[in-house]
């Protein structure tokens, strides 16, 4: 299918078009973001879906999706309105992308890497602190990224880890930027870098060194790095569980001149967006929303004998079954209001409450969107685990999101115990 006509097919009725992850009265949303919900809920369905498979198995990036999502305008969704965008906000894109995943959790999750490129330049940015002069600079330097997202459908990616501590907030990142007249000299690696051989553009964490030598999470930089710049090259196999169609490979830079205007944010907004606005974080977690709704769906339609291309068998009236569709309805029910909340109070300056809950939506979402694929599979039987049907890969992919930087499982776990024994600067000494 063209790109043009999966956009036709979207913006028209599609049949049987599954209810919302999030009914629009009960969680009132607005007409704009039930709309933006629905658009990507018909295109994962009718289209993300019934390719899903095929990137999964022979472990492809879904590049056709990508052209799809230009189509229908979403490549840009929280770029500002202002600047030819959808002007989506982080509920609204986080809403969206949980729909995505329902269908096609790496698409949503390497769109996820897109996206926040415009997110955090866009209305993440515009919550933080800058003199005039730099704010009119970074108005007119994200303009020329934007402009690229939106005319040519340019792809970003946002390879974050490194192998160290740098990805969870503990130390500087270890890919470096040297300052030389008209831009930096960036050299390191990045490993898991999703959309690797296959974005336009890396947006690139690195720490600019001055004349010091020293290295400080302060002075984190957020680079647009091209693809095809002299030094950039994707290295090593991609082979792994779930996730597959991420082609997550390792990226190196060796001497890569990256001018002044690749800046997704100016000098320091990075360091003020890192401790000020912690949910940007939080982003990861809408994939495995959807992920989890999957798993229930697919689970509710297999026991009533209405998955396609199956023998319509009904296996509903066993209580066993029965008993284990409400253990999951909670669980997803648990993770929904919980999630729905911590989205809803994304912010610049959240009170400690707020992050607490942030964390403890990250843990639950990741956890529990695995868990339900459990029961889902030890529910449905022996047929689930075929690759035929779509259960076996939402358990693979379910599984990899609590190992993910920069708030993995164990992570969260950590800091929710901590940061809610002590207050800031308190010591047992």
């Amino acid at each position: 299918m063209t790109a043009r006509a999966t956009l036709a097919a979207v913006q028209g009725p599609v049949e049987d078009l599954d209810a919302p992850l999030f009914d629009p009265v009960a969680f009132r949303l607005t007409e704009e973001q039930a709309a933006l919900a629905a658009k990507a809920r018909a295109l994962g369905q009718a289209v993300f879906g019934p390719r899903a498979a095929r990137y999964d198995r022979d472990a492809t990036f879904p590049t056709e999706n990508y052209r799809d999502l230009h189509a229908a305008g979403l490549l840009g969704i929280c770029i500002p309105k202002a600047q030819g965008g959808l002007g989506a906000d982080y509920q609204t894109y986080s809403i969206v992308a949980a729909e995505i995943g329902r269908y096609c959790g790496a698409t949503a999750l390497t769109w996820n890497m897109h996206v926040c490129s415009t997110l955090w330049s866009g209305p993440l940015a515009d919550d933080l602190d800058m003199d005039p002069a730099t704010r009119a600079e970074h108005e007119r330097r994200r303009a020329v990224h934007y402009r690229r997202i939106l005319d040519e459908g340019a792809v970003y990616s946002q390879p974050f880890s490194e192998g160290g501590a740098a990805a969870a907030g503990a130390a500087a990142f270890e890919t470096q930027a040297r300052p030389v007249p008209g831009g930096w000299i960036v050299n390191g690696k990045k490993i898991f870098a999703s959309l690797a051989g296959h974005a336009d553009y890396y947006g690139v964490l690195c720490t600019e060194i001055g004349d010091d030598g020293k290295a400080s999470r302060r002075n984190t930089l957020y680079l647009a790095v091209p693809a095809k710049a002299e030094g950039v090259s994707v290295v090593g196999d991609w082979d792994p569980l779930g996730m597959r169609g991420t082609v997550s490979r390792t990226l190196l830079f060796k001497d890569v001149f990256v001018e002044e205007d690749a800046a997704l944010m100016p000098r320091g907004v990075y360091y003020q967006a890192a401790t000020r606005w912690p949910h940007m974080f939080l982003t990861l977690s809408p994939t495995y929303m959807g992920l989890a709704q999957a798993a229930y769906d697919f689970t509710v339609k297999y026991l009533r004998g209405e998955v396609p291309g199956t023998p319509p068998v009904k296996r509903r009236m066993y209580p066993t079954k029965q008993i284990a569709v409400a253990e999951m309805r909670i669980k997803l029910e648990q993770a929904k209001a919980l999630w729905f909340q911590a989205i809803t109070e994304a912010r610049a300056n959240p009170s400690k409450e707020q992050v607490l809950r942030a964390y403890a939506a990250q843990y639950t979402v990741m956890e529990t969107a695995n868990d339900i694929a459990r029961l889902a599979i030890r529910t449905c039987g022996g047929q689930s685990m075929l690759k035929a049907l779509p259960l076996e890969r939402i358990y693979r992919d379910s599984r990899c999101g609590s190992l993910m930087l920069p708030w993995t499982a164990e992570l969260c776990l950590d800091r929710i115990g901590r940061e809610a024994l002590y207050e800031p600067g308190e010591t047992d000494g």
